[in-house]
């Protein structure tokens, strides 16, 4: 079985890794193994994990993962909406809509850390887009959301594509203000799982092709 580094910028993304996508990737003799950004380490205290830092210790835990010899790629899962300013094509961003932006930006990453087995990702905008494929499926992990606050998402909402939904007021954002209840780790991948990979793929085409990526790993 072929070993796959994911670098992940949370605990709700590793529970979704090991949830969601290896009991499909290992099917396809594929493992993915989630590893947590980290963020800070005091003198003689253990890392914290999770949460923004600058590029440089991203670049650097991404090469340490290269490091690994047995692996078949290292990957990422990062949000958009919070990568640091000093991220490599931050400076360059062309015009268009997100997904042109992204596109660049990981060619940028690819480029920077220059190494034919490292396929960067970024989510647009953030991890909660996949759980915005179907709200329907909030009430169902929230047993106190009312059909009003879904309603609201959905007017808030506003027809958008979940990758589409902008950094000004991102997915996460969204979910929050319409459910006091909302819990992004115990919750969000609960809700994704219930959607299922399928159809988070026909929704979110940049996601997708992500996934597709990595099936091509497949002997």
């Amino acid at each position: 079985m072929k070993k796959v580094l994911l670098l992940v910028e949370g605990q709700t993304e590793e529970t979704f890794v090991n949830q969601v996508l290896n009991s499909y990737f290992q099917q396809r003799n594929l493992w993915l193994h989630p590893v947590l950004l980290k963020t800070r380490q005091d003198p003689g205290s253990p890392a914290h994990r999770g949460g923004h830092v600058p590029y440089s210790k991203i670049k650097r835990q991404v090469q340490q993962l290269l490091g690994d010899s047995s692996v078949a790629c290292v990957t990422t899962m990062l949000d958009y909406f919070g990568l640091p300013s000093d991220f490599p094509g931050k400076d360059s961003l062309p015009s268009g809509p997100a997904s042109t932006r992204v596109a660049h930006l990981e060619q940028q990453f690819k480029q920077d850390i220059n190494d034919r087995r490292f396929i960067p990702y970024i989510m647009l905008h953030d991890f909660e887009a996949l759980v915005l494929v179907d709200p329907n499926e909030i009430p169902e992990v929230l047993p106190d959301a009312t059909p009003s606050s879904l309603q609201a998402l959905r007017r808030a909402i506003g027809g958008r594509a979940p990758e589409a939904i902008n950094d000004k007021n991102p997915p996460a954002h969204l979910i929050a203000a319409h459910f006091s209840g909302y819990q992004k780790r115990l919750h969000s991948p609960r809700i994704v799982q219930r959607i299922g990979l399928d159809r988070l793929r026909q929704a979110c085409p940049h996601f997708n092709q992500w996934i597709t990526h990595l099936e091509q790993l497949d002997p």
